[in-house]
């Protein structure tokens, strides 16, 4: 059922999403398109995993890949306000019973309490974080830019959101708006009111940083995208054209969102993962800002103008369950004791 209208006193332990960790197959390659097609910048490899920032962050880092046997999305971190902010939701993240307990935290980050959301995401919150220190050649002429803009690829500048899939999209709303304090921005709800379908979510004035969307396969846990930060709606287009030059495959856009009036433009990273290069959302400033609700009508197919977007938009998210199914049905035939 819709949370519109729903009044309580705002938390404010949460700053703002930190960083996430997309989980891929093909480390190399997804590696090249963070890095050489889109312009982030790679500052540690540790493991199996290699850290990465845009030029704007003002974080360390922000992406981190690491290498798995199917894509999806790793934890996701959230910085708190500061260390006593920090306490106050790990007691209550503890309470929730949701709580995987506390650590020394990953790289360039201090104290962490882990936890998951209730589909089984795994989340993280901290405080203590090193700002990014460029390197000389990496220094920009502007003082309050942490790093030069980058000299090629898309040049996206910082992490944006992201949308997870989950079975009860009104369950992981509360959870995520009653323990962590994220407000409510936008909300897709069917069937007079029933039957909640997607949650837009933020800590902050950013429109939103975590979506919550129902997984329509029923899993749990799975990513639907991953968004990035562009300033311009040229640069969207120019992101297009670099797409096309370099066999990147465009699944929809670039065009307009009615929610959150975004521009954007979704591809495949090599790995399997959607990611989306966004700009022009709008920005909520009002603390008395009312949720938008939307219903069948009114949503429409989701976009304000452009191009529909692809069944594909709907039935894939990382990890793919028909592949799963595809290679388990493999398996049992290689396998079968008959």
């Amino acid at each position: 059922m819709s949370a519109a209208g729903a009044v309580r006193e705002p938390l404010h332990d949460i700053a703002h999403l930190g960083h996430v960790e997309l989980l891929t197959p093909k480390p190399a390659e997804s590696l090249w398109y963070f890095a050489d097609i889109l312009g982030m910048q790679a500052v540690r490899t540790e493991g199996q995993s290699v850290y990465l920032r845009g030029y704007g962050d003002y974080a360390t880092w922000t992406l981190k890949l690491t290498e798995a046997k199917a894509p999806g999305v790793g934890c996701i971190g959230w910085r708190a306000t500061s260390e006593a902010a920090l306490e106050r939701r790990a007691a209550a993240i503890g309470l929730s019973g949701l709580g995987t307990g506390w650590t020394d935290g990953d790289f360039a980050c201090g104290r962490t309490y882990g936890f998951r959301d209730p589909d089984g995401h795994r989340m993280e919150i901290y405080f203590d974080e090193r700002k990014y220190a460029p390197p000389e050649h990496l220094r920009s002429t502007l003082k309050n830019l942490p790093m030069k803009y980058p000299l090629s690829g898309v040049g996206v500048r910082r992490t944006d959101h992201l949308a997870v899939l989950c079975r009860d999209v009104a369950k992981n709303r509360a959870f995520a708006g009653d323990v962590l304090g994220l407000r409510l921005r936008e909300q897709v709800v069917y069937e007079n009111g029933t039957r909640e379908i997607g949650s837009w979510m933020s800590s902050n004035a950013i429109h939103h940083e975590l979506a919550y969307v129902v997984d329509i396969k029923g899993g749990h846990g799975r990513l639907h995208h991953f968004s990035l930060w562009v300033d311009e709606r040229d640069e969207v287009l120019r992101a297009a054209d670099i797409f096309r030059e370099n066999g990147i495959f465009i699944e929809s856009g670039p065009s307009k969102h009615n929610n959150s009036q975004a521009f954007y433009l979704y591809s495949y990273e090599p790995g399997g993962n959607r990611v989306e290069i966004y700009t022009s959302g709008f920005f909520v400033f009002a603390p008395d800002f009312e949720p938008v609700v939307w219903d069948e009508t009114s949503r429409g197919t989701g976009v304000y103008w452009g191009g529909a977007l692809p069944d594909s938009f709907l039935n894939y998210a990382t990890p793919d369950i028909d592949a799963e199914i595809v290679e388990r049905k493999a398996a049992a035939l290689v396998f079968d004791p008959r």
